[in-house]
């Protein structure tokens, strides 16, 4: 290379031929040139082939960065142009390009490389190293440059997207691990911020500040997020360092958001080096805490913050130009780091998940130890239930002798006490048998469900109504019985066995207490799933609330007990001269099949 120059150009984009030229090196910024101009630079760069023995080979030409947009030219000859020369420009600064020159392009002697950039003020604006060599050699550093610029980047952005999916995943999951979802959070703003690094338009937004900004809100907001990420990862929560965290973040949000156009690289720079500081600050906090607590996990991502903290401050310092030229390290470090913090991330889970399955053997094994205490509990349990069982029985079986036997007992001792002459011996035989018959259904039928029920009431009522008619015409006790001709809904076995031990013994307490006259039975079906009995007599009466405060009456209790049994209801009233009594049964299915 002869000379490299360098001219701003008409708006239109045409080549200054009266400008001055100004001698440069590159790479050139031409703001500390021509502070605050945005436009058209030209650069002018003269070059000889020399080839050894007159031979010529191929050349070949490598541009490291245009910023931000431009084209190029060999001898008045166009070879390439970016897509957008005007806003929203091409960004062309991260996207190293190479050609190899036509021969037919090539003069023998000097030949002139032309290249405009278009820029703006506030980005830094003008034109990288320009390579120009052997085309093998110039296509080899191509290939290096892209491998450093851009697919170093492209796979970091890939790692970072995929396990902030990951990670996104597991915080829905499990909510609880919020230091998934602030790893998450964190990697969805450091692939906003690594885009900038890839994007060759600024798409979606309408201008090249515009980018900027948002890129200069996603590390802030990435800073942010690793702050809460790494509190979480250590277990500690700081109300108020966190609410002063974000109220700093805002205030810079702020600040990037309202800044004029003007003012925008000093406020990107307060952003970049406020956001800088916060996250160095916050890695030699961490690894602080990680020192002190000495806990494997965090020592590891302590260790990783510190490779962080190195490759920061070297590239800081590049950044500002305050040590020499050369590589930065981010692009390599970035991707280590994010693996070896995901990996981390995947150790804690991984122990999470053994942790959870110790829980879930201990938990079944407490399960079973439950099991065989409950299965002990059970065996006490039905022990006692057989024994309540056998007591219940034993007690169903007094009330069916009391209701039963013991009625027709009360019969025939008032038929023998009434008789106006000495029974017969055929007589008396008459009387055991039929006493023999109530036992014989006391035994037979009990309180079992699988007692027939008579066709119709009249068939159930007629040997209740044998039985007690010729008691009562002998005590000359007048007796009314009034019964539907069919059921319109069957009681259940154990309702129609509870009906008539009711009647036995209430029409037992008649013979015995009453001194009626008269007695009226009258069972009706107002409604098809309701049957109702109603038994009247013109005795004596009873007080029926003191009857049931002292309880001596077994007949009272045993016929309460019974309807309640077959899910009835029994109401008692008594007056001299009127005593009612009425049992009400629900004849619904599920209520007779519960029973």
């Amino acid at each position: 290379m002869l000379s490299i120059t360098a001219a701003q150009g008409a708006a239109e984009g045409s080549r200054p031929d009266a400008s001055p030229w100004q001698p440069v090196t590159l790479p050139d910024d031409w703001a500390k040139r021509w502070p605050d101009y945005s436009g058209t630079v030209w650069y002018r760069i003269d070059w000889q082939r020399q080839c050894p023995d007159g031979q010529s080979g191929s050349v070949g030409l490598t541009l490291e960065s245009v910023v931000m947009a431009g084209e190029v030219f060999i001898n008045d000859e166009l070879i390439w142009r970016d897509a957008h020369l005007t806003e929203p420009l091409s960004r062309s600064w991260n996207l190293p390009r190479y050609w190899r020159l036509p021969e037919s392009l090539l003069r023998d002697g000097v030949n002139t490389l032309w290249l405009r950039v278009v820029g703006v003020s506030q980005q830094t604006p003008g034109l990288g190293p320009v390579h120009l060599g052997a085309a093998q050699a110039m296509q080899a550093l191509q290939e290096d440059l892209w491998w450093n610029n851009r697919t170093l980047y492209v796979l970091n952005l890939i790692i970072s997207a995929v396990l902030g999916a990951l990670f996104f995943c597991i915080w829905i999951v499990r909510r609880e691990q919020t230091t998934y979802g602030w790893y998450a959070l964190m990697a969805l703003f450091w692939v906003l911020f690594v885009a900038n690094v890839l994007a060759t338009s600024p798409w979606p937004f309408a201008t090249t500040l515009m980018a900027a900004r948002a890129n200069s809100m996603a590390l802030v907001l990435y800073t942010a997020c690793f702050c809460l990420f790494t509190w979480r990862f250590s277990e500690r929560f700081l109300p108020r360092t966190e609410r002063v965290l974000w109220a700093v973040a805002a205030a810079m949000l702020a600040m990037l958001a309202i800044t004029p156009d003007t003012a925008l690289p000093e406020a990107q720079r307060a952003a970049v080096l406020g956001s800088a500081g916060i996250f160095l600050a916050n890695c030699l906090q961490f690894c602080a805490h990680a020192w002190r607590t000495r806990r494997p996990e965090q020592r590891m991502l302590a260790a990783c913050l510190l490779i962080i903290f190195v490759v920061i401050i070297h590239d800081l310092l590049r950044l500002m130009k305050l040590i020499g030229p050369g590589p930065t390290y981010t692009s390599f470090s970035s991707i280590a780091v994010t693996l070896c913090m995901s990996a981390i991330l995947g150790l804690r889970h991984a122990r999470n998940v053994r942790r959870i399955e110790r829980f879930n053997h201990e938990l079944a094994d407490s399960i079973a130890e439950a099991r065989t205490e409950l299965a002990t509990t059970l065996e006490r349990e039905h022990a006692l239930a057989m024994s309540n069982t056998r007591l219940q029985e034993r007690l169903q079986i007094a009330h069916d002798l009391h209701d039963g036997l013991g009625g027709s007992l009360v019969r025939m001792m008032a038929m023998v006490e009434q008789a106006k002459a000495p029974l017969q011996g055929q007589q008396f035989l008459s009387m055991l048998k039929l006493l023999r018959d109530d036992l014989r259904q006391t035994i037979d039928s009990g309180s079992s469900a699988g007692v027939k029920v008579p066709e119709t009431p009249p068939e159930w009522a007629a040997p209740l109504r044998h039985r007690f008619v010729q008691l009562f015409d002998e005590l000359d006790l007048d007796s009314s019985w009034q019964f539907p001709p069919q059921w319109t809904t069957p009681p259940s076995p154990l309702q129609c066995l509870a009906l008539t031990r009711l009647v036995e013994e209430a029409l037992t307490n008649v013979v015995k207490h009453s001194r009626a006259r008269r007695v009226q039975l009258q069972l009706q079906q107002p409604q098809p799933d309701q049957l109702q009995l109603r038994i009247e007599d013109d005795g004596a009466g009873f007080d029926v609330a003191a009857v049931r405060q002292a309880g001596v009456s077994v007949g009272m209790r045993s016929m309460h007990a019974r309807i309640t049994r077959v899910h009835g209801t029994l109401d008692i009233s008594s007056a001299p001269g009127k005593t009612v009594l009425t049992a009400v049964l629900q004849l619904r299915p599920a209520a007779a099949q519960s029973v």
